[in-house]
């Protein structure tokens, strides 16, 4: 018979201690994680797994706001998946982001394939990438969507290490105020 109560022991004792001092992540938090993302075919899309992580700070950018949220929470050493569909994610899908390039406009050391991904520099200087969907003899049709837009993806998480966020500076009066 198993006691639906069971006493607590110096174990159960530490670990919830551990948990209350232990940092979740949180808007302003610094991270350091793993991700893998996989297509629903299986096919890995990216994965820092095998390489080094990535760090950031939650809201800086670095990661969706909406991929961020699904974070939340999540505690250094834990691990999760989010099933989720990329256009939820990261950027909805758009047509209007499908251009015709001509040929001259890729660098003559680049061969355009069909699902080569290609770096462009946007007329006002940022960077942008774009996937060879099919190439003609004086054409390329590229692709200007963000690469998980579209797809259903399974996306894998481990968190390695969380800093609680810095506090916000408080304005301090003087004795002039």
């Amino acid at each position: 018979m198993t006691d639906p109560d069971p006493p607590e022991t110096p174990a159960a004792d530490k670990a919830a201690h551990e948990t209350e001092t232990t940092a979740l992540l949180a808007r302003g938090s610094a991270v350091e994680l793993h991700l893998e993302v996989r297509f629903q075919d299986g096919f890995v899309a990216l994965s820092t797994f095998d390489a080094e992580p990535i760090a950031c700070t939650i809201g800086d950018g670095t990661l969706t706001a909406e991929f961020e949220s699904t974070l939340l929470g999540l505690a250094p050493g834990s691990e999760t998946y989010v099933v989720a569909h990329g256009s939820e994610l990261f950027s909805p899908y758009d047509e209007a982001n499908i251009h015709w390039m001509e040929r001259g406009d890729f660098p003559p050391e680049i061969a355009p394939i069909p699902g080569l991904v290609v770096a462009f520099e946007t007329p006002g200087g940022h960077e942008t990438s774009g996937v060879v969907l099919e190439v003609e003899a004086d054409r390329v049709r590229v692709d200007f969507n963000h690469p998980f837009a579209g797809r259903s993806l399974t996306i894998r998480v481990r968190v390695l290490s969380v800093a609680e966020p810095e506090p916000e500076p408080r304005l301090q009066r003087g004795p002039e105020a």
